[in-house]
């Protein structure tokens, strides 16, 4: 039994169309194998090491000897959006997922501004990618002040604004409205705010980012977790996808860099959380939703340079298990996320390497850990083990 279990969620990073992919426009999506063709390299000897090559259809190098257990996962939720993936992670699979939009309805949006006071004008109000709209709208935005509006093929409402012509604090009271709007037929997963700042041809969106979700719409792993007596901390966006329920401690961090940093200093230090559960939100965010190969590419190798001082962080009793959420191909056409198997590996100093196959829920997880700390058998999901 490990005391300690170190959860990493490598956010978009896929290893493989899953079979019904071509339901979400996705066939073809491989994001690790994409990203390592198109580049001709991905210079990742320590998930190499630890056996992510060794993964079925990984279209990565392998090797003779892996370190880690590992495997891929399949998503039982019929959605590819980040806070399914979490939820399914921690043991909750949401049926029927969140809705999805094209466009929000124009009674909504005029709703919506009537309750925060502004003009009933806004922009956009289609799928785009975050960067593509500002260059697009923002010049527009900062003439007229209305609020930049925008979805994909996730469950998403998002907002930008200059932060010069609608102040943060503005903007998440923009934000908490629609949230309290968008319930029952139009209930969508995330409100974002997405502030930027910047002149016309140079905008720059900020780290002032804020994600509005709702809480989890079952039990998940957490409750139980908290139930027990047992404390969790939440390293990167994992408050706001889990709206504090069940995570007693936050380190809200906005980047790799930081959440990494944070994740290794909670293992060195850290004495009372027995889970420590860690969103890395730039491979998403900065490079998949941008279409940039390369960009994910080199913070994958900037992940894979840490990953010593993770491990080296480890005590004998814990556990580290890396996986992802959802794929987000930054090769495909479209700039959303994609239906995708997620990889896993698992090491600690009591793992024995081992192929774990594909798993047919990321609820697995929830499983491992529920039995791990002699919980018994979670309600769906089976125990790596």
């Amino acid at each position: 039994m490990f005391e300690r279990i170190c959860l990493i969620v490598l956010d978009g990073v896929g290893i493989g169309e899953l079979p019904d992919a071509i339901e979400y426009d996705d066939i073809g999506a491989h994001t690790l194998g994409n990203i390592y063709k198109t580049r001709g390299k991905l210079d990742l000897p320590n998930l190499y090491a630890m056996g992510l090559g060794n993964i079925e259809n990984s279209r990565l190098p392998s090797v003779q000897k892996p370190t880690a257990a590992y495997g891929r996962m399949a998503q039982l939720t019929r959605a590819k959006d980040t806070t399914c993936g979490h939820w399914e992670l921690m043991g909750h699979v949401m049926d029927p997922p969140f809705k999805t939009f094209k466009e929000f309805p124009e009674k909504v949006l005029n709703e919506w501004l009537q309750l925060a006071n502004m003009p009933k004008a806004w922009l956009g109000n289609y799928p785009a990618s975050g960067t593509a709209i500002i260059d697009k709208l923002g010049e527009e935005h900062m003439k007229t002040g209305a609020p930049i509006v925008y979805t994909s093929a996730d469950s998403v409402f998002q907002i930008a604004a200059h932060e010069a012509i609608i102040p943060l604090s503005t903007l998440y009271k923009l934000c908490e409205i629609a949230r309290k709007l968008l319930v029952g037929d139009l209930f969508v997963g995330r409100v974002i705010a997405r502030p930027f700042v910047g002149a016309p041809g140079a905008f720059k969106r900020t780290e002032n980012r804020k994600d509005y979700a709702v809480p989890p719409t079952g039990k998940t792993l957490l409750d139980a977790l908290e139930t027990q007596g047992k404390t969790t901390l939440g390293i990167g966006k994992i408050e706001d996808i889990f709206c504090k329920r069940g995570v007693k401690h936050v380190n809200h961090t906005t980047n790799n860099s930081d959440s990494i940093a944070a994740t290794i200093d909670a293992l060195k230090f850290n004495n009372e959380d027995t889970l420590i559960f860690t969103n890395l939100i730039d491979f998403d965010m900065k490079y998949g939703h941008r279409n940039d190969p390369d960009g994910f590419g080199q913070a994958l190798e900037a992940f894979d340079g840490q990953l010593p001082k993770i491990i080296n962080a480890l005590r004998p009793v814990d556990l580290l298990i890396l996986t992802s959420d959802h794929g987000c191909d930054p090769t495909t056409k479209h700039t959303d996320h994609t239906r995708e198997y997620v990889p896993l590996l698992a090491y600690g100093a009591n793992i024995k390497p081992t192929d774990l196959g594909t798993r047919t829920t990321f609820a697995d997880i929830a499983a491992t850990i529920y039995a791990n700390f002699g919980l018994g058998k979670w309600h769906m999901g089976e125990s790596l083990w």
